[in-house]
């Protein structure tokens, strides 16, 4: 919070979008470094991890746009009101369909991060419309910047084909996106507030910055514990399947035992026991 305060001292004369900038500016590189944002950038990525992420951002942009469009004749929201080149629920939603079925409603999973941002971007929507513009501000010019990268990534990473489960990264309603995000920080910066207002909603970038960053800490974590479930459970049922065909060893031993001598029998046994003795050491 002192760094938001030191950084707008610097710029109280700026635009609005230019103070965004300023104030998040540590909250963005912190986001960027989540462990989540740094194996996607290494092209990392997993069905569990993009499935998840999908889940979340359903549940954050159905909270957004449903609060935007309730507000959208309010003199804060309605210059960066977009819905037509910026609504991202229906693209996430094919994208979910395609990877849980029809039913996906029913079988998605929400972190509880997710459900807190939600959470307060109805609080906002309700009691502080006007801050609704640092959340817009931050995640749809954020999808807008990289969206097509990271588009890419999670196709190759993937082996999606034809766009299929890719259609949050598109914006068909946006030429180009370079254009629009002028249009739309000029828009920004026409909003008339007072400085308590404009203080205000500095305020809720960061901390629209800081829920990302708990969601993607969150679903690192949820894909980490997958994985560390999926590890126990295949060294369980090798552990099984190496019970069992000691098992069929030693009554094979025992069914012939009066063809093989008693020492033999003995010393076999003896590998039989150090065998399962290793296999549960590891």
């Amino acid at each position: 919070m002192e760094t938001m305060k030191n950084a707008q001292t610097l710029i109280t004369d700026s635009e609005l979008s230019e103070q965004i900038k300023a104030v998040t500016k540590d909250s963005h590189i912190r986001a960027e470094n989540t462990e989540l944002m740094l194996s996607y950038q290494r092209g990392h990525v997993t069905n569990s991890q993009y499935q998840l992420l999908l889940c979340s951002l359903y549940k954050i942009y159905e909270a957004l746009e449903e609060e935007l469009d309730r507000n959208a004749s309010h003199d804060a929201v309605a210059p960066i009101y977009f819905p037509q080149e910026l609504a991202r629920l229906e693209s996430i939603s094919k994208d979910l369909e395609h990877f849980y079925g029809q039913n996906w409603k029913e079988k998605i999973t929400v972190p509880s991060a997710t459900l807190r941002y939600a959470e307060r971007l109805r609080e906002i929507g309700r009691d502080h419309p006007e801050y609704l513009v640092a959340h817009a501000y931050t995640r749809y010019l954020g999808d807008l910047s990289g969206g097509q990268v990271l588009g890419r990534i999670t196709q190759k990473s993937l082996g999606l084909k034809n766009g299929e489960g890719l259609s949050f990264f598109s914006f068909p309603g946006v030429s180009s996106p370079n254009l629009f995000k002028q249009l739309y920080r000029s828009r920004m910066n026409s909003i008339e507030l007072t400085e308590t207002l404009r203080q205000g909603l500095l305020e809720e970038a960061v901390n629209a910055f800081e829920l990302n960053i708990q969601v993607f800490n969150e679903l690192q974590n949820s894909c980490d514990s997958e994985k560390d479930n999926g590890v126990r459970q295949r060294h369980t049922q090798h552990k099984q399947s190496t019970t069992a065909a000691d098992v069929k060893v030693s009554e094979s031993l025992q069914g012939s035992s009066s063809l093989v001598p008693k020492f033999l029998r003995t010393l076999l046994g003896v590998f039989v026991i150090l065998a399962v003795g290793m296999v549960y050491a590891f």
